[in-house]
């Protein structure tokens, strides 16, 4: 069972997080305004379709800690999940490119218009 003080404040930071109003985080994750208005409130809890769009839009949002409030959010704030996982530095010690074709960069857009650009440790 959901807590609704606990998932309310999870949703609060969520927009604190992306600097979103209530109506512009209804309108990214497609749900109606008074939706987001009666869970700030208390009024109602989270349907699963509700914590599903959240998930699906914003994946830094991890499942468990939107639900329970156990693990991390954001749940990683270098890589998206889908990422490899292993540090940056390691790419420098990988098989080499062929002549021609090294990395110069790394770029990671996220739907919110932020990036971030990893450079290969020989390039720093």
């Amino acid at each position: 069972m959901v807590n609704t003080i606990a998932f309310k404040e999870r949703l609060e930071q969520i927009l604190s997080h992306y600097e979103l109003n209530a109506s512009a985080f209804a309108d990214t994750i497609g749900v109606q305004r008074s939706s987001i208005s009666h869970l700030l409130s208390g009024r109602n809890k989270p349907s699963l379709d509700f914590v599903l769009k959240v998930v699906r839009e914003f994946p830094e949002v991890n499942l468990y800690w939107l639900l329970n409030g156990k693990g991390n959010f954001p749940e990683s704030e270098t890589l998206p999940p889908s990422a490899p996982n292993f540090p940056l530095d390691e790419l420098s010690h990988r098989d080499p490119e062929p002549v021609g074709t090294q990395i110069e960069s790394i770029v990671i857009f996220y739907k919110d218009g932020s990036f971030k650009k990893f450079l290969p440790s020989h390039t720093k």
